[in-house]
């Protein structure tokens, strides 16, 4: 066999090559450096030793660091089970933008949660947590144009919240009472007082006092005041959110006069008409509310403006909003995230809206750490 090998040292080294590189790729599985997903892992284990490179190797240029930290192990036989450097935290520019929400880390989500205890907001532990979240979302009314794209708003921020790991109750097409009476029910929830925090989702048509029902017109207004909303969820009421975050999102118009012929949010006709509507966009616009400790509203736009849904994407502050808290909630605070969306519509494109925050009462930062 000594004389084989002697003959053929080129072929001796090939197999020692394979071999090598062979144990460095499953170590990289192993030691789940490259965070796959369960369908890779399998593709990977079931894949023939010359193809498995192929299988790692995008995932490898996005992990070179600790690549390399196995790769130094695997020649060197060194320890498996010593402690790795500290993974660098990746920059913005480098956040996975797939559509998908990016998990926190568990490692960044301990060195935070220990370097900034006394300034963010407590998050209980994720076994026995029971947060909830709703969406309140009217798209067909007996006196209203539909709100067209609504449905996709729902879908989208239902799977935003569920990912933040939020039970998400939906309910649609109610009148002012009942959306009332839903808001009492979901405030006396026993899941808020093993919670750390909620979501309150509105999507409507409105007016500057409040969100319409289905049953809204001229002669018989049907609408539920903002200043009920927090009446329901403020400290004296809602005893089990008390001093928990309580972040409200709203999509509703606040008033008629937006100076285009754009199909509005606002059972009012509008007032001026010099100027088309691209085909599928329709306009929002949203009201200030009074708020108490621990409230944060992130409006759609700046009072007295409209903001614009597409009839066939949904609307684009949702649609934005979404995209935010995909890629920066795991290492930005959430008026950080709002602030991201903001950003985004700084440079007008087809038509300007500025999404706001208004009455601001965080005393504290409130981080999500997805996955954590």
């Amino acid at each position: 066999m000594a004389g084989e090998r002697d003959k053929n040292p080129l072929k001796a080294l090939e197999s020692i090559g394979k071999d090598v590189l062979t144990g460095f790729l499953d170590n990289l599985v192993k030691k789940d450096v490259l965070k796959l997903e369960e369908s890779e892992k399998k593709k990977f284990n079931d894949a023939k030793p010359g193809d498995k490179a192929w299988v790692l190797v995008d995932a490898v240029r996005q992990k070179r660091h600790k690549v390399g930290q196995v790769l130094v192990q695997t020649f060197l036989n060194m320890d498996t089970n010593s402690t790795p450097t500290e993974e660098v935290a990746e920059p913005a520019e480098s956040a996975q933008t797939t559509g998908t929400l990016k998990l926190c880390p568990h490692e960044e989500f301990l060195k935070l949660h220990k370097q900034m205890a006394e300034e963010i907001y407590p998050i209980k532990e994720k076994l026995g947590r029971t947060r909830l979240a709703l969406i309140i979302c009217n798209r067909e009314f007996d006196h209203l144009q539909v709100r067209e794209g609504a449905e996709l708003d729902i879908t989208r921020m239902t799977e935003l919240l569920v990912g933040l790991d939020y039970n998400v109750i939906v309910e649609e097409k109610l009148t002012a009472k009942e959306m009332e009476l839903v808001l009492e029910a979901f405030a006396a929830r026993p899941e808020h007082r093993s919670s750390d925090s909620t979501f309150l989702v509105f999507m409507s048509h409105g007016i500057l006092d409040g969100i319409c029902g289905t049953q809204h017109s001229d002669e018989k207004p049907d609408v539920l005041p903002y200043d009920t909303i927090f009446r329901i969820f403020n400290n004296r009421n809602c005893l089990s959110l008390k001093d928990k975050p309580k972040v409200i999102i709203v999509q509703a118009c606040r008033g008629a006069n937006c100076g285009e012929l754009w199909v509005s949010d606002s059972p009012a006709p509008m007032a001026d008409n010099s100027s088309q509507p691209p085909e599928n966009l329709e306009d929002d616009a949203v009201y200030k509310a009074h708020v108490e400790k621990d409230f944060i509203a992130f409006c759609s736009s700046t009072p007295h403006n409209v903001s614009w849904r597409d009839r066939n994407r949904g609307s684009l502050f949702i649609t934005q909003l979404i995209t935010c808290f995909q890629k920066y909630s795991w290492r930005c605070h959430l008026e950080e995230v709002f602030r991201k969306v903001q950003l985004s519509f700084e440079k007008p494109h087809v038509r300007a809206q500025m999404p706001t925050t208004e009455r601001v009462s965080l005393s504290r930062y409130f981080y999500l750490f997805p996955g954590n």
